[in-house]
């Protein structure tokens, strides 16, 4: 029994945190609050997987709010020049080549992953607000069916929320089955020993930065589609909520522990403590106050 609450003590922090929320609120259980907190999640479910491949390699990246702005922005603009799937293609290359820029800085110049993104954040946010001027920029009538992707249902389940399950499936089966994930895990353990057994370390290490990119990138549409305008000032801050998220789940910033599914539970944590709070309109800025100590409870928790 011991055991295996010390392997899933994310699992109990989730099963705590929701019943209390039921009953702190008789709407948290409702088909429409919960439709409502997968959509809001999806976003940062899909950054936090990415900040979670990164940080299993003993990395960080800094830059991945900035590039879901930058991406908001650049699908925006596309919107008005080429039709729908041109845009989303441009948009994803676009989001890709940052990861690529941030993955060769970090695997192939050696600049610490600290550095580089915190470079690459800075470089991204100023584009977005270069491109746009500083101002929100409406999607176009060409790529409207963004908004249906992002906002419609399937089986009343959020096609964001189907996203975001379908991308963490890949990722899971990646890290458990697949030699690469095997890999990624070998090198945040013991860069070294992986190495010299002969593996590329700077091609796997190149590829976090890559994948973490292009969930960006798709989350980055998601709130596009969800809001129906890019923006530059969207995405402040994400980068800590996704290394928060990635800590609660257990992950070591050390790199080499961890699971996805974790993470993933971690993402439903922080969603479910800004959601229960909305619905028992606490002000924002108390908000962040709670957030900020239950996170050091839940870290504490997994420590324990």
């Amino acid at each position: 029994m011991k055991n295996y609450i010390l392997k899933n003590n994310t699992l109990i922090i989730f099963i705590l945190l929701l019943f209390v929320s039921s009953i702190l609120s008789d709407s948290f259980l409702t088909i429409t609050n919960i439709s409502n907190l997968l959509r809001q999640v999806a976003p940062i479910g899909l950054v936090s997987i990415g900040m979670f491949l990164v940080i299993l390699t003993g990395g960080i990246d800094l830059s991945v709010g900035s590039i879901l702005a930058f991406i908001g922005v650049v699908f925006a603009l596309l919107s008005y020049e080429v039709y729908y799937p041109v845009a989303l293609l441009l948009s994803i290359i676009f989001g890709i080549l940052c990861g690529v820029i941030s993955g060769y800085l970090v695997a192939y110049q050696y600049i610490a992953s600290f550095i580089a993104t915190l470079a690459m954040m800075t470089i991204v946010r100023g584009g977005g607000f270069l491109l746009s001027k500083g101002a929100p920029i409406t999607v176009g009538e060409h790529s409207s069916s963004i908004l249906t992707l992002a906002n419609g249902t399937f089986l009343g389940i959020p096609y964001s929320a189907i996203i975001l399950f379908v991308s963490f499936g890949i990722v899971y089966v990646l890290l458990k089955y697949h030699v690469y994930g095997r890999k990624v895990i070998a090198l945040g353990s013991n860069e070294e020993a992986v190495r010299l057994s002969g593996i590329n370390v700077k091609q796997i290490k190149m590829s976090v930065y890559v994948l973490a990119a292009l969930l960006t990138t798709i989350a980055a549409l998601l709130m596009v589609g969800r809001t129906g305008v890019g923006t530059p000032n969207v995405g402040v801050g994400m980068e800590l909520d996704a290394i928060a998220a990635v800590v609660i789940g257990g992950a070591s910033l050390s790199g080499g522990k961890g699971t996805v599914f974790h993470t993933l539970l971690g993402v439903f944590i922080l969603g479910m403590i800004g959601n229960i709070m909305n619905l028992l309109d606490v002000t924002s800025y108390l908000q962040q106050l709670i957030k900020g100590v239950i996170i050091i409870l839940a870290v504490i928790f997994q420590k324990r």
